[in-house]
């Protein structure tokens, strides 16, 4: 006994098969063209005028920074320190994941961390804007001292980077100096 199959049947299946089709495409080629990712300049100022919050500020960018499958922008919003992170995805475009700003200051560290495989690698991000007065910090950590000068009076991003940690933790002390060498604050 041979089975064959009816022609309506064959035209159901076509049919489901052509809607299946226009389907994933409508949901590929709309996430794709709605998505905004952080790839060059312009994108990024994008990204973070999308977020709330952000949406009316003024955003200067001061630095672009890939680190392994990171991308770190400092930049000033309303001449605020800020940043933002972004990771890679399998396409090779860049996804924003943590943004952070701190108003009403000139000198504004950030974590960093370097990758999102590697836990233990880690920077501090320093981001100034033209009130910042601090021309030196001094760094302890974990038992370990850093000494950083920046330039006063300045927009800038300062990278340092942070020695491994054998459990993952930190212990941070800062003092700050100004021009003369004057301690500003500590803790």
């Amino acid at each position: 006994m041979q089975l064959t199959r009816k022609p309506k049947t064959n035209s159901i299946i076509f049919i489901a098969t052509i809607l299946i089709l226009i389907a994933l495409l409508v949901y590929f080629t709309s996430d794709w063209s709605t998505r905004q990712y952080g790839n060059d300049e312009e994108s990024i100022k994008k990204v973070i005028t999308s977020i709330e919050g952000y949406e009316n500020d003024s955003i200067e960018i001061l630095e672009i920074k890939d680190i392994n499958d990171i991308r770190v922008v400092g930049f000033l919003i309303d001449n605020n320190p800020a940043y933002i992170q972004f990771t890679k995805n399998q396409k090779g475009n860049y996804e924003w994941k943590h943004i952070e700003k701190n108003s009403n200051q000139s000198f504004a560290s950030f974590l960093v961390r370097q990758s999102k495989d590697i836990s233990n690698a880690m920077s501090f991000m320093i981001v100034t804007n033209p009130a910042n007065d601090i021309a030196k910090m001094r760094l302890q950590v974990n038992e370990q001292e850093i000494l950083q000068k920046f330039n006063i009076h300045e927009k800038s991003v300062a990278w340092i980077d942070l020695p491994d940690s054998k459990d993952g933790r930190y212990a941070f002390e800062y003092k700050y100096y100004d021009n003369e060498g004057n301690l500003i604050e500590h803790n």
